[in-house]
């Protein structure tokens, strides 16, 4: 088990040299393992290795197989072990020729070995491939060498069916080539979401599985990889059956898996593993410092601003959208299994569940009970269904692991993360905060008690699940959400300048306008061209006034013009707001930093983040990390030096440092959880625990008020016998009643240990 991890992002300029070069760095900074981003080949160019191509290689294009191993013997020899991040859903399809298996399957068709490594509909008479810019393009195909040629992409001739135009060899090959907007009504493939290029593999055969995982397998028995991190699962068949196999297969290495649990919802006991990437964590963390006074007239704001302040009609809507507009080809697909009932009834009960679920999809017969409730949910809110609903639930309960209820419980997930998470959550901007993976933005923050039972529960049941504050997939990082959550302590501030601002010179759709205003004060000082890239992706995804396919090019200009004319009309403003909320934001990052990193679980470190860092949703938090500034400034912290509380962030990478060190050296203490009550005025500004009972961890929460009530005032928390020591300062503190000015008195955060 891993003290805790580090989030590196390869690519073909950052590959394994690169990483191994960062290892002295990461060995000082504690860091107990390198987390890599996928490592095996990938889509040429690619910036993420999500879009995998060839399982059997590590990637050339970051240095290859012998770099890769150069890299582990490095991290080996600091004493660091190394998680790898897998993919076991989809591969990428996109260049047909970079991808062995998918190039067989075209060129050989179903007699192809790899015809049943993708879930491919057979029963089709082609495979349909939706690539040309429009139908009639098929006009523009060309004849090279074996290949057919759509301008610079290159699909294979199957032996014996050359000759002829390029009209007619197309015709005779076993796929068919056709404009790219059939692929959501007819694609006879599953994908990944409502991506083509990304077609899902069959991992639940085992033979597939043995071709996906060799190579990394190889590793992990070779101890070169100690950890795997697994991506997507929701989409596996059978999630559950998966995680077994690959656990049989790894007994020895720590599995985390990419599951996304809704608020109240449990991983699935029968999964052996350690647990989630950490989103739970993350909601929790950032919900205890949570302002719950500032709900009022944020939302009252979004109101006046009219934007929506109805979640649950939101949710539906965007999630309707995807059943009826994205995913056709995958609800017809499911419907089809369907017997006894009309197609068009079919279709629409398919539809309706999924859009019903209360969490990404259940896992039956295990979690009979979310299907139940989705049902329900289903029936009340379309009668006219009565009937194929009741057809449904009987044929998927009748068996739970037939091909209806797998495609559904695969879907549903496509359809939570489609509608809710890529959608809903730049529709229903009231307080942009909360919309992060993982979490609910209806629900608003979580108070202490239950920020302290959510952490025992984990210590309980999960104590080696990974934990974080900012990931490659999260909307904003961890400081920018700071900054956000101070907001709502001075919620009738910002709603009074936010108004005023946006009448002056205001995006003409509501959300974004609310977005935009709540982005700008979070991130400044941020780059014109940096929010310009976030809000265009942020309208895309929104799906109202322009999408990634039906673009609205006069609403994209004035949306691309509006940072540098906002900054030209109110920047003065803004950044006087924003002086006044850095400071607290400055306290509530270190809170919520060291409430993940002392807290139960294993912390991940994302790339940078040790330092303050604004970024915003990918590709903005990809950009490359300045490591010369962060080893200087590690250096100085070993020589002594306790940074001030600045905008250089040298107190965020001390507070990392430290906690990374202890936890790695001292692991014993980092065992159990025991809430602890600061006493007095102030006591509700305090988030305090005990792991072992030698180590207190201490945070303070919304800072703003605290600073209007004039401090501490004889607030006290209290410590055991002997005498405690601030692994962050080295001031040493006696036991008993002890002033939380007191301990408080360099940092707004505290890890004491007894000696």
């Amino acid at each position: 088990m891993p003290s805790s991890t580090y989030r590196l992002q390869l690519r073909p300029d950052f590959g394994f040299a690169e990483a191994r070069a960062l290892v002295p760095y990461l060995r000082d900074l504690g860091v107990g393992a390198l987390y890599l981003s996928p490592v095996l080949d990938a889509t040429p160019g690619s910036t993420h290795g999500y879009d995998v191509t060839d399982p059997s290689l590590a990637r050339p294009a970051l240095g290859g197989e012998l770099e890769r191993a150069a890299l582990v013997d490095a991290a080996r020899e600091a004493g660091l072990g190394v998680v790898v991040d897998i993919v076991p859903n989809h591969m990428s399809v996109e260049v047909p020729r970079a991808n062995p298996w998918w190039w067989s399957v075209l060129a050989e068709g179903e007699a192809s070995a790899y015809a049943h490594h993708f879930d491919v509909d057979w029963s089709r008479e082609r495979l349909l491939l939706p690539v040309l810019g429009d139908d009639a393009d098929v006009a523009a195909l060309t004849i090279d060498g074996d290949q057919l040629a759509y301008f610079d992409h290159r699909f294979p001739i199957a032996d014996g069916t050359a000759g002829g135009t390029a009209q007619e060899v197309h015709d005779r090959q076993h796929y068919e080539l056709v404009g790219w907007r059939r692929g959501n009504a007819k694609l006879g493939y599953r994908r990944f979401f409502d991506i083509t290029s990304l077609a899902a593999i069959r991992v639940e055969d085992p033979a597939v599985f043995d071709d996906a995982h060799r190579e990394v397998l190889r590793w992990v028995e070779a101890g070169e990889v100690t950890g795997l991190r697994v991506d997507h699962p929701d989409g596996l068949a059978d999630p559950g059956g998966y995680a077994r196999r690959l656990r049989e297969a790894a007994p020895d290495a720590w599995i985390v898996v990419e599951k996304i649990l809704h608020p109240g919802e449990d991983l699935p006991a029968s999964w052996p593993v350690e647990g989630t990437t950490g989103y739970d964590a993350l909601r929790e963390v950032a919900g205890v410092l949570l302002d719950p006074a500032g709900e009022a007239p944020l939302t009252a704001l979004a109101e006046r601003l009219g934007a929506p302040t109805d979640y649950a009609a939101v949710e539906e809507d965007a999630r309707r959208m995807v059943t009826d507009r994205i995913l056709v080809a995958e609800v017809r697909r499911i419907a089809a299994q369907l017997k006894g009932i009309d197609a068009d009834q079919a279709r629409g009960a398919v539809a309706e569940t999924m859009i019903a679920f209360g969490v990404y999809r259940s896992y039956l017969p295990e979690g009979e009970a979310d299907w139940a409730r989705a049902i329900e949910r289903a029936a009340t809110r379309r009668p006219d269904l009565a009937d194929a609903l009741r057809a449904l639930d009987e044929q998927v309960r009748a068996d739970p692991r037939g091909e209806l209820a797998t495609r559904l419980q695969q879907t549903s997930g496509m359809v939570v993360a489609k509608g809710t998470e890529d959608t809903t959550f730049y529709r229903f901007t009231r307080f942009a905060a909360l919309t992060e993976v993982g979490g609910s933005p209806d629900v608003w923050g979580v108070d202490v008690a239950e920020f302290h039972r959510l952490a025992a529960a984990r210590d309980q049941d999960h104590p080696h699940t990974m934990t974080a504050l900012t990931t490659h997939d999260t909307k904003r990082s961890e400081d920018t959400r700071a900054r956000s959550l101070v907001l709502a302590e001075v919620a009738d501030e910002v709603a009074e300048s936010v108004e005023r601002w946006s009448a002056e010179c205001g995006i003409d759709e509501p959300s974004l306008d609310l977005l935009a205003w709540q982005t700008l004060l979070a991130a400044w000082p941020i780059t014109d061209s940096r929010l310009a890239d976030y809000l265009l992706k942020a309208a895309r995804e929104a799906k109202i006034r322009t999408t990634w396919t039906e673009t609205d090019a006069e609403f994209e200009a004035s949306v691309r013009e509006w940072p540098l004319r906002a900054r030209a009309a109110v920047g003065q403003q803004v950044a006087a707001l924003v002086d006044r909320i850095e400071g607290p934001g400055w306290t509530t990052a270190l809170s919520q930093k060291l409430l993940q990193l002392a807290g139960p679980g294993v912390p991940d470190v994302y790339q940078g983040t040790e330092l303050w860092d604004l970024s915003l949703v990918d590709p903005d938090n990809r950009r490359a990390v300045g490591y010369t500034a962060r080893r200087e400034l590690l250096a100085r912290i070993a020589d002594g030096w306790t940074p001030p509380l600045d905008s250089s962030g040298a107190a965020k990478l001390l507070l990392t440092q430290r906690v990374l060190t202890l936890r790695r050296d001292r692991p014993e203490l980092f065992q159990g959880y025991r809430p602890l009550a600061a006493d007095g005025p102030a006591a509700g500004h305090a988030v305090a625990f005990a792991r072992h009972e030698d180590l207190v961890a201490l945070a303070t929460r919304l800072p703003v008020g605290l600073d209007r009530r004039g401090g501490w005032e004889g607030t006290v928390l209290e410590l055991g016998d002997g005498t405690w020591t601030d692994v962050l300062t080295g001031a040493s503190h006696g036991g008993g009643s002890r002033e939380v000015d007191d301990l408080l008195s360099t940092y707004p955060v505290a890890l004491l240990v007894r000696s």
